[in-house]
């Protein structure tokens, strides 16, 4: 994970510099700078249209109670494509752009739902005992704590030191 984190924040700046360095060259720095405010202006009215428009599904949904799972994930794509449209480049934009597409954007939504579906069975299948559990294995010390245990117990306490018991025999006396 470290890796991808290095590559967004090192590798797509170097790549948006070479791009507008070799744009630059082909049409001028002028040129260069104006395409670069007029994909963030047209981004910015799309991005705005299909926000409105999204907005409108989800509180539809919502009036009809159900929830509004397609509008939301819609509108997180929506969110990513505003800040790479803001971002100065010709990459980001390209992305941004791709991200305002309906149907880039119900790619994404079955791929990514299909890894959420097939995790969350992943984890049923485990609490219902029918895989090797994440969380202590057998053979661990008695008392040992795991992070990834999620076992709640749940329970009371009454605080007993020696003098209130002497007090409570004294009382029965």
């Amino acid at each position: 994970m470290g890796i991808v984190f290095l590559f967004l924040f090192i590798g797509i700046p170097l790549l948006e510099i070479a791009v507008l360095i070799q744009v630059g060259d082909q049409i001028g720095l002028w040129s260069t700078i104006g395409l670069i405010i007029l994909t963030a202006v047209i981004g910015t009215w799309m991005l705005k249209r299909q926000g409105l428009a999204t907005l409108a599904r989800a509180q539809t949904q919502l009036n009809q109670g159900a929830i509004p799972a397609q509008e939301l994930f819609d509108g997180l794509c929506l969110l990513a494509a505003g800040a790479l449209l803001l971002t100065p480049g010709f990459v980001t934009d390209s992305i941004g752009f791709s991200l305002l597409l309906p149907p880039v954007r119900e790619l994404l939504r079955n791929t990514l739902g299909q890894r959420i579906f097939a995790g969350i069975q992943q984890q049923s299948f485990y609490r219902q005992g029918q895989g090797p559990r994440p969380g202590p294995q057998p053979g661990h010390p008695a008392g040992s704590w795991n992070k990834n245990d999620d076992t709640v117990i749940d329970g009371d306490f009454q605080d007993v030191t020696e003098d209130d018991t002497k007090q409570d025999l004294d009382r029965l006396k």
